[in-house]
């Protein structure tokens, strides 16, 4: 089977082919690919020497899977040429997410959906990821009316210029700015680009986005997305108004048990969520349970993962694993 990793001399292409050397992902050929100006390089991978390659030879190569993380300019221009040749894309950009024709997949929510002709397969966003895995178990089981959730989002989800401004704020040099602002000691309430509602993208994509995966329209989403000085991971403060009461003892059993989360709830002993403590980890971390007094049904919780693993790379990784086990590839 040949495995094509497009961006692959990107932050989410490097944490891709880290995830797939732990996750023992099997594949027969590796194609690296990425824009015309990295074709050629070389790049060491499990102890073997890999040349960068074009999109258009990647196309000609007709991998069984792509994994894009590129941007969507490129996942436009190029996943249906990739899906022509019979090449499963799961894409890592915002291109297709809200094609009504494009499945959305949280794959411990609804990869069950994935059929053989979903020849291009949407990953959601980084913070929508993590929401919604450690909300699906209690929307099983509560329904959930309201969503309220502020972020506290990584520089590396912007990618490495950003982190490279930090860094060098940090070190009291010159920067060549990514941000509109100084990041470094700073905080900006500001990722992605304004809409004509107020709202950014970003904001959008996490309303939008949890609606799709859920499938219920119904459901009300309000989201403030804000970049901070971190590195390793987001994190989220959630409100979630649910449809009947729930006791949190059973909320807590729900999370525990729920695939792909880990509950660290022990405030007396300052155990809680943080992104130095997610880098790196594949898992959805939850703490800091507790119940909104201000009005019923409703659950105030903090939620943290690694952006570049759960939120692009492991996550996109799973839904390949899914398409290998029910024998789609």
């Amino acid at each position: 089977m040949k495995l094509a990793v497009v961006g692959a001399t990107g932050l989410v292409g490097s944490e891709i082919l880290e995830v797939l050397d732990e996750h023992n992902f099997p594949y027969d050929e590796l194609l690296l690919v990425a824009s015309e100006r990295s074709v050629g390089k070389q790049i060491e991978y499990k102890g073997k020497k890999h040349t960068v390659i074009g999109l258009a030879d990647a196309v000609a190569a007709k991998p069984e899977i792509a994994i894009f993380s590129a941007g969507g300019s490129t996942s436009l221009e190029w996943a249906p040429k990739f899906a022509e040749v019979g090449t499963f894309v799961i894409d890592n950009s915002s291109a297709w997410r809200m094609d009504p024709t494009k499945k959305l997949v949280v794959p411990e929510i609804n990869a069950k959906e994935i059929t053989a002709s979903d020849k291009i397969i949407a990953n959601p966003n980084c913070s929508t990821i993590q929401m919604v895995l450690a909300l699906e178990p209690l929307r099983q089981r509560y329904g959930i009316k309201r969503i309220v959730v502020s972020t506290y989002q990584s520089v590396t989800g912007t990618g490495k210029a950003a982190v490279d401004q930090m860094m060098a704020e940090r070190a009291g040099e010159v920067p060549q700015m990514v941000y509109p602002h100084k990041i470094d000691m700073n905080v900006l309430p500001h990722i992605d680009v304004f809409q004509p509602n107020g709202y950014t993208k970003e904001e959008m994509k996490m309303i939008n986005e949890t609606k799709k995966i859920f499938g219920d329209n119904s459901i009300q989403v309000t989201s403030t997305t804000v970049r901070i000085p971190t590195m390793g991971g987001h994190s989220e403060a959630v409100n979630v108004e649910f449809k009947q009461d729930f006791d949190l003892a059973e909320v807590r059993s729900l999370l525990e048990s729920a695939p792909g989360v880990i509950v660290q709830d022990d405030p007396t002993n300052f155990i809680y969520p943080m992104p130095i403590t997610a880098h790196k980890k594949d898992e959805v971390f939850v703490g800091r349970l507790r119940r909104d007094e201000s009005q019923p049904n409703t659950l105030n919780m903090w939620i943290v993962a690694d952006n570049l693993r759960k939120g692009a790379a492991t996550n996109a990784v799973q839904i390949a694993e899914y398409l290998l086990e029910k024998g789609l590839v």
